[in-house]
């Protein structure tokens, strides 16, 4: 069947719904898996600086963390060779730790999320995992898409480099 979007149609995708603060992993007209996310605290917003999470058309361009255990500390996309503890509270830590996977976006949209000033990529959006689980399910960090480790790493086996991701706010 596919979806639409814009003047793209794909069959395969990843739906960020911000009001919501959802994840879907869609197949043709099936959603095949939902997870509960955390996107900004500030709201949806595509400039730079903005610590918004953007919407529009992206991909993921690439994955890093396959091989690390979960809770593992990523810093600049490195594994730092620290673990961090979970915060099951709904409270913040004033630290925004990126833990167990990364799922680094590239927008595709230019002068939403793609050139100056607004590229998802230069900004280090991100689909990842977060020590702060327990505010997931409320807007909190910082622009990215923070997961529950379990979550991200599931999403992270399920999804390939290319896979389209769409980020609205709805």
């Amino acid at each position: 069947m596919g979806i639409k979007y814009r003047d793209v149609t794909f069959d395969r995708f990843i739906y960020v719904a911000a009001k919501r603060q959802r994840l879907y992993l869609i197949d043709g007209d099936e959603i095949v898996k939902s997870y509960p996310v955390s996107t900004a605290k500030k709201g949806i917003g595509n400039k730079s600086g903005t610590f918004q999470t953007p919407q529009g058309l992206h991909i993921i361009a690439e994955k890093v963390g396959g091989d690390l255990e979960s809770m593992s500390i990523i810093k600049n996309k490195m594994p730092t060779g620290s673990k961090a503890n979970v915060v099951s509270e709904p409270r913040s830590t004033d630290r925004d730790l990126i833990t167990s996977r990364i799922l680094h976006l590239r927008g595709l949209e230019n002068n939403i999320n793609a050139g100056e000033g607004c590229d998802s990529y230069s900004r280090g959006i991100f689909i990842h995992g977060t020590h702060e689980e327990g505010l997931i399910g409320t807007p909190a960090s910082k622009g990215c898409v923070r997961m529950s480790n379990a979550d991200v790493m599931d999403l992270f086996d399920r999804a390939e480099v290319g896979i389209f991701v769409v980020i609205l706010n709805n």
